[in-house]
């Protein structure tokens, strides 16, 4: 019997600030204001389907994940594609970054198997992407996993996120009520992380307590970062204001995330780096990026690594990724 297969691909994000925007009813207007950085590593995902009875086997080549998310996919998928209903799918996910750290990874494993399904079928590239962006968002509120991932991934790059909600939306899948622009350059970033992720995304967006004291403190940040062209210009106030950020919000006093920062500020120190780089915790893991304060002066941070790896971090070397 022939086979079809697709693949699909999607890289990671990191949230440096944002707001809590859940209020409506409908999870496509749900999401949030913010800024952060889209990733060239991510989620990689390929999709066999053979002809029978509709199901689908989840296969992780990298560590684990939630197989209950994949099928999700699917079944949205199933909705406005009737023929993935002729098949028994497998899929085989490889996650290059953990997940439940921040990293945006649910968002990122959700795009790719929704990519790898409709390229099996032989649907159009753009049309996949949109479709796949647009249910992949629907998962992510549906689980509380995510708020803004998906829309920053639809821009790429370095991005800021001017309206909440789904990038795209509705039968011919054109823009949603989610806005996000970005823009793009080869910058390296690492990423540290413990081994052991903390709470989960939803303990955050869903409490009202931290629900008010994150998006006050999003919509102050959003105010300035809202305003004006967006580009490699804006890299030094992104970064001033993701450090405002944590700090007003409260994020970087919980959970030990300050001995966080402290872990990553002593390791860029004994790397000799400290000067020129800066330590930012992402949003929510129990995780930190470290980023060159001036792009435009070229910086190793491949030392960091076994410097983080003393800390009792685990840690790896990424770029920002390209526009979508």
């Amino acid at each position: 019997m022939t086979a079809v297969l697709g693949r699909g691909t999607c890289g990671g994000h990191v949230t440096l600030l944002f707001t809590v925007d859940d209020l409506d009813e409908d999870p496509i207007k749900q999401g949030s204001l913010g800024a952060g950085l889209c990733l060239t590593d991510g989620a990689e995902a390929i999709a066999r389907g053979e002809l029978g009875d509709f199901s689908l086997e989840v296969k992780f080549l990298d560590g684990n994940g939630d197989k209950r998310m994949f099928q999700q996919v699917l079944d949205l998928l199933s909705e406005q594609i009737t023929a993935i209903l002729d098949y028994s799918w497998e899929i085989a996910v490889r996650n290059k970054l953990p997940s439940s750290q921040g990293f945006g990874m649910s968002a990122a494993g959700a795009i790719a198997a929704a990519a790898a399904f409709q390229r099996a079928l032989g649907l159009p590239h753009e049309e996949s992407l949109r479709r796949s962006l647009a249910i992949a968002h629907l998962v992510e509120r549906g689980n509380s996993t995510g708020l803004g991932d998906v829309t920053a991934l639809a821009a790429g790059g370095v991005e800021r996120r001017l309206n909440p909600g789904s990038p795209y939306s509705g039968p011919d899948l054109l823009n949603g009520p989610g806005q996000a622009e970005g823009w793009s350059e080869s910058i390296p970033l690492v990423l540290a992380w413990r081994a052991n992720p903390g709470r989960h995304t939803s303990e955050y967006i869903d409490d009202d307590d931290w629900k008010k004291s994150i998006t006050d403190a999003g919509t102050i940040q959003m105010v300035h970062l809202s305003d004006g062209p967006w580009d490699k210009s804006r890299w030094s106030e992104l970064l001033d204001s993701a450090e405002a950020f944590s700090k007003q919000s409260g994020l970087s006093d919980d959970a030990s995330r300050s001995a966080l920062v402290k872990a990553g500020e002593n390791a860029t120190l004994r790397a000799g780096i400290h000067k020129d780089t800066s330590v930012l915790l992402c949003m929510l893991g129990e995780s930190i990026v470290i980023v060159p304060r001036n792009i435009s002066k070229p910086i190793s941070l491949e030392k960091l690594l076994s410097e983080l790896t003393k800390e009792g971090l685990d840690a790896t070397l990424t770029h920002i990724g390209t526009l979508s």
